[in-house]
């Protein structure tokens, strides 16, 4: 009770009790933030734009490519250094880069292309259909 007979800002903002205020203090409500949409309403979806989809499936890809070939080189350094100490030998690294980090990165570069290219294009495809819809709506 005490939350709904308190909410004034809520009261005040309502587009009915702003066209009664003058036109600078509604102005001015709005832009200090006092007025926000009603519940319910979601805003107008930007218009997709394609030639943004290759920028961020290269992004995407070669972020996850470094990262993968960070973490197998890693891993390689890591069972290189224990597979030694297990045999008493000095453990050659450069093994490690070539044998595995590079294949793991080359893999997980590959499945990151293809995935990303299909998540984006349907990411496009639906907010296309949605910015249409929105269209129709107005």
């Amino acid at each position: 009770m005490a939350g709904a007979a308190c909410d004034m800002k809520g009261i005040l903002s309502h587009p009915e009790n702003l066209s009664k205020l003058g036109h600078t203090e509604a102005t001015t409500r709005r832009s200090r933030g006092l007025e926000w949409d009603m519940p319910g309403q979601q805003p107008h979806p930007a218009r997709p734009r394609w030639y943004l989809i290759p920028a961020r499936i290269l992004l995407i890809t070669f972020l996850l490519t470094l990262l993968s070939f960070a973490l197998g080189l890693l891993g390689g350094i890591v069972g290189i250094v224990i597979v030694a100490r297990i045999h008493g030998i000095h453990p050659n690294l450069t093994f490690a880069y070539r044998q595995v980090a590079l294949p793991v990165a080359a893999v997980v570069a590959s499945v990151a292309l293809i995935a990303t290219t299909v998540l984006e294009i349907r990411a496009y495809r639906q907010t296309k259909i949605l910015a249409g819809v929105a269209r129709a709506s107005r």
